[in-house]
């Protein structure tokens, strides 16, 4: 006997009310960054700064980590055909992925030009790079509390916010820098805020490309371990003999599947809708597993 439980007709409905309500936020941060990615451009041109500049090379991963996220949001709203039977969810992490991998390259180049800064110091104009950086700060800090209500556990738009709370404090660092510029005229300060500015996407970078990368797998989701998610059902239902070829996982942020071969005491093999309410019932209600199919036999 097999068992099929399904996953609530209004937990899919949230969900797509959910990703409308994120396109909006996403639409507006994208302006948003847009407008002061464009000024930093040109304040970095007028003033020479390579850490104005790296963070409007930052920003612009940004505008099209958001461009990225809202075209995979819309797309993870059509509904499933006969041939995409889980729909289109797993595009948000593929756009999570190929962000974080663009960033690497971005990484590489400022770090590559904040080296080069290194050995060959040039002059920047602190005070104008401080008024730009702080039109910068003024709009990433606007682009996070917008985008802050939709992160919940979706690593797509986890993943925009991110690169904003990063540029975040990268605009931070550049004021400290610019700041500093105008005070000492030691201006190794700058490449040496470039570079740092590079490590801090490297390391936001790492984090989306393994978290991608593990549901691309199908990787059991974090948090869940299924030797320890089988002890705990035994545990529970002293009815189960043994439970085989247990499999989770995601498909996409906050979306889990779960299958599992169950063997139920012959004495309590009658019993087996029971048991698999149960069972559903703590899967749903403390790991927020709605998808389960579990195939049920008699352990003789």
């Amino acid at each position: 006997m097999t068992h099929i439980h399904k996953p609530k007709q209004a937990v899919i409905s949230n969900i797509h009310e959910y990703r409308s309500v994120a396109k909006s936020r996403l639409s507006l941060a994208i302006t948003i960054t847009g407008t002061v990615m464009i000024l930093e451009v040109i304040g970095s041109v007028l003033t020479g700064s390579l850490a104005l500049g790296s963070d409007a090379g930052h920003m612009s991963t940004h505008l099209f980590a958001l461009a990225i996220s809202f075209t995979a949001t819309a797309i993870a709203c059509r509904e499933p055909c006969h041939h995409r039977t889980f729909g289109f969810y797993r595009v948000e992490i593929l756009a999570a992925l190929f962000n974080s991998i663009f960033l690497f390259a971005v990484t590489a180049y400022i770090f590559y030009q904040g080296i080069e800064r290194l050995l060959n110091p040039q002059p920047v104009m602190g005070f104008e790079m401080l008024i730009v950086a702080l039109v910068g700060l003024l709009a990433n800090g606007l682009s996070i509390i917008i985008l802050k209500g939709s992160v919940k556990a979706n690593l797509n738009i986890k993943g925009a916010f991110l690169h904003m709370f990063a540029d975040l404090a990268s605009s931070v660092a550049v004021i400290f820098g610019a700041i500093a510029v105008s005070l000492t005229s030691w201006y190794i300060i700058d490449p040496l805020l470039g570079i740092g500015i590079s490590l801090v996407i490297f390391s936001w970078a790492t984090g989306l490309f393994k978290e991608s990368v593990n549901i691309l797998l199908e990787t059991a989701p974090k948090g869940m371990n299924v030797d320890q998610i089988s002890a705990e059902l035994k545990g529970n239902l002293p009815e189960i003999a043994e439970i085989t070829d247990m499999h989770i996982w995601e498909i996409t942020s906050n979306m889990y599947s779960f299958t599992a071969h169950l063997r139920i005491k012959t004495e309590y093999y009658s019993e087996s809708k029971e048991i698999l309410n149960k069972i559903n019932r703590i899967l749903d209600e403390k790991y927020g597993i709605e998808h389960t199919t579990i195939q049920v036999e008699p352990a003789s």
